[in-house]
């Protein structure tokens, strides 16, 4: 059971009529929440209406796998390794089930997708010692990271993520926590325009955590970054 509201239009709309306004759009995020069906369902949906619309021209970006997993990803969708072996080696989250429909969609059409996000052990040592700790990293290391040093986004996003870590509250002044947060966001942008520079007429649609990407602020901020002229659609 779900509604799908245009704020552009201020309609009801639907599925089909998504991927048709994604016409001129280069990346479609779809900003969940982690635990909803509903959200699910409709990822998965959305994407299948983009490859009716777009067929190969299309890609698709995902949150739930690191930047460190994409080889095996890769051997999975290439038809190498088995679907348990995917599973335990590429590090797929807890609920894989609820975003198996869209990778075995883009497995069966033959589609890219990409691991996005920055490997987690990275983000911890932000959290502990801050960005700077990352300048060390050997550069085998660095290859999974966005360019350092990343953004840190001020102004609504910073103002935003301290109301959802309960601002003042312990712990929630510690400007590393937040630098370890902005690290997620510069890590899939980069995996996102990075794709898109070398797959350019590709359309991509980015499954990730809606605070990543609400108000297009977050992923969404750092991707317009990078470059001003990459085309936006933005689904929460």
């Amino acid at each position: 059971h779900y509604k799908i509201y245009n704020t552009n239009t201020r309609q009801i709309t639907t599925i089909e009529q998504i991927a048709i306004n994604a016409k001129n759009a280069d990346v479609i995020f779809f900003g969940e929440e982690h635990n909803d069906s509903a959200g699910h369902f409709l990822e998965a949906a959305i994407f299948k209406a983009l490859h009716k619309e777009y067929g190969n021209k299309l890609a698709l970006s995902m949150e739930m796998f690191e930047t460190d997993c994409q080889l095996v990803l890769n051997e999975y969708l290439d038809g190498f390794i088995s679907e348990s072996r995917m599973i335990k080696e590429a590090r797929a989250w807890n609920n894989y089930k609820d975003y198996k429909p869209a990778v075995e969609f883009a497995k069966e059409n033959k589609l890219s997708v990409i691991a996005a996000n920055p490997p987690r052990r990275y983000v911890s040592m932000v959290s502990s010692n801050g960005m700077n700790s990352l300048a060390g990293l050997p550069k085998a290391s660095k290859k999974y990271l966005p360019p350092l040093p990343y953004d840190t986004l001020s102004g609504r996003y910073y103002e935003k993520f301290q109301e959802f870590m309960g601002g003042g509250s312990p712990g929630t002044n510690n400007p590393k926590i937040y630098y370890s947060q902005n690290l997620w966001d510069a890590g899939m942008s980069n995996s996102i325009y990075k794709f898109w520079k070398k797959n350019k007429g590709k359309k991509i649609f980015h499954m990730v955590g809606r605070f990543h990407v609400d108000e297009k602020l977050g992923t969404a901020a750092q991707l317009q970054n990078r470059s001003s002229k990459l085309k936006i659609l933005n689904i929460s």
